[in-house]
């Protein structure tokens, strides 16, 4: 991560912009800028983490966000003032994470000490996540689609843990794209276990992007920018 230099703003049919975000080794650098960078309910957090990698990971991620979205918009990061929009479930300020005002959407998630930021003209969803363990995907399988819970059990046991890993990031970047996170059953959408995503939902597209050995990450990105949309690795940084 470093000082970003002014992006043109997304534009609609683009795919997204994608970013990966080493929260360890940029851990210095974002304490440094926190204080100048971050808005104070973003600090209080931050603050509220007891183990030293959680702080580091969360103060990263922001900065490394707060960055990005002031070089698209041509302001100063500190100054990107960020909201929460309605839930289409029940109308609650819990919906998806905006910019106030506008310009670009976002998305980000992060599984240990790496994170995935996406930006998009249209709303979008990221999800990375560490492939789970055999036990856990034995406990958890029962949540997903009947026809993924029918891939999986089809699998040899090895292979579903990726397989189990490659469906819950995509289904989970749609449902944060929607702005309805688990607020939604997962098993009421099917979007594949193989090695490509099945066809998107309705007016959204997903695809996985490659983030290193033992971990699995999706974007999902609503139309008009969804037949862009390509399997692609993120930026790391």
């Amino acid at each position: 991560m470093a000082r970003v230099e002014r992006m043109a703003l997304p534009a609609p049919g683009d795919p997204p912009r994608l970013w990966l975000v080493n929260a360890a080794r940029h851990a210095d650098f974002a304490a440094r800028l926190a204080s100048d960078v971050l808005d104070p309910q973003e600090l209080r957090s931050a603050a509220a983490f007891r183990a030293d990698a959680d702080r580091d990971c969360y103060r990263a991620v922001h900065v490394g966000l707060r960055l990005l979205l002031g070089a698209q918009l041509g302001s100063a990061p500190g100054n990107v003032r960020l909201v929460r929009e309605d839930c289409p479930g029940c109308g609650g300020p819990h919906g998806r994470p905006a910019v106030a005002g506008g310009g670009v959407h976002f998305s980000l998630s992060h599984s240990g000490s790496f994170a995935l930021l996406a930006f998009a003209a249209t709303p979008v969803g990221v999800d990375v996540e560490t492939v789970p363990s055999d036990d856990a995907v034995a406990d958890i399988a029962s949540v997903m689609h009947r026809v993924e819970i029918a891939e999986l059990g089809a699998l040899e046991p090895p292979e579903r843990p990726a397989a189990f890993a490659r469906a819950w990031v995509r289904k989970e970047a749609y449902l944060k794209g929607l702005g309805i996170g688990l607020g939604r059953d997962p098993s009421a959408d099917y979007v594949g276990t193989g090695e490509t995503p099945a066809a998107g939902p309705a007016g959204w597209s997903i695809a996985d992007v490659a983030v290193g050995e033992n971990r699995a990450a999706a974007v999902a990105v609503a139309d008009p920018g969804a037949a862009d949309i390509t399997p692609s690795a993120a930026t790391a940084h």
